[in-house]
């Protein structure tokens, strides 16, 4: 199962979108959380880590590959791994099955590997981290669909939203805005998304936020959804 190609530019523009992470889910029931899940979401957040680019260690091309097989919603695969295994990944992933792929812009391979990921067919993202100047992004804009910002620091769960987040959105959604090349980037919220925190996100500029807990954790999923769709964008 594969979303429609253009799927990206299909996305909804007149709410605030969810992208359910799927470190959040039940993994022994994988298929059963995403069969639960997909009704709401835009598409689905999948965590690489490899342990060294980030403290943990998240997913694999086999469990992305049960994914793909068991949804046609787009996967967006977020990879934190080390400069010197970064294409090695982006290959192993593509071929398990993800519609795109973020690196981050702290990776020194960074045009190779968007170079890399756009031979494959697949959209290319990059993700800023906390301490990174949302400045460092401008000059690859017209090479990328996805722009992720988190507000948490990289790999662990359970943070509190930084204090400049929502600044840090205002400013890349100013940048997106003065690009001057056709086709949509969407901005991405992830990390300490929570009741309080997603309000300001969405006027701040996130186009869509990173759904952990916050989704697969609700006790109302359809109402949850109803909440984060009726978000001033």
């Amino acid at each position: 199962m594969r979303p429609a190609p253009d799927w990206l530019e299909s996305l909804p523009k007149d709410r605030l979108m969810a992208e359910m992470s799927l470190w959040s889910a039940d993994l022994a029931g994988l298929g059963a959380e995403i069969a639960r899940t997909e009704p709401f979401a835009d598409f689905y957040h999948i965590d690489v880590a490899d342990g060294h680019f980030a403290p943990a260690l998240l997913f694999f091309p086999d469990l992305v590959a049960v994914c793909r097989r068991s949804t046609a919603k787009p996967l967006h695969v977020h990879l934190m791994a080390s400069d010197v295994i970064l294409e090695a990944q982006i290959r192993q992933f593509a071929d398990a099955g993800a519609d795109a792929i973020s690196i981050h812009a702290e990776n020194q391979n960074l045009e190779v590997c968007l170079d890399l990921i756009d031979s494959l067919g697949l959209v290319a993202g990059i993700v800023l981290q906390v301490q990174t100047p949302v400045a460092a992004a401008g000059a690859f804009l017209d090479r990328i669909g996805l722009l992720t910002l988190l507000g948490t620091r990289i790999g662990v769960k359970g943070q509190a939203l930084d204090a400049q987040a929502a600044d840090r959105l205002r400013e890349a959604r100013a940048l997106i805005a003065k690009r001057t090349t056709p086709g949509p980037i969407v901005l991405c919220a992830d990390g300490g998304i929570r009741e309080n925190t997603v309000p300001d996100l969405a006027k701040a500029g996130a186009r869509t936020v990173v759904m952990g807990s916050l989704a697969f954790g609700s006790e109302n999923l359809a109402e949850r959804m109803a909440w984060i769709h009726a978000q001033p964008v």
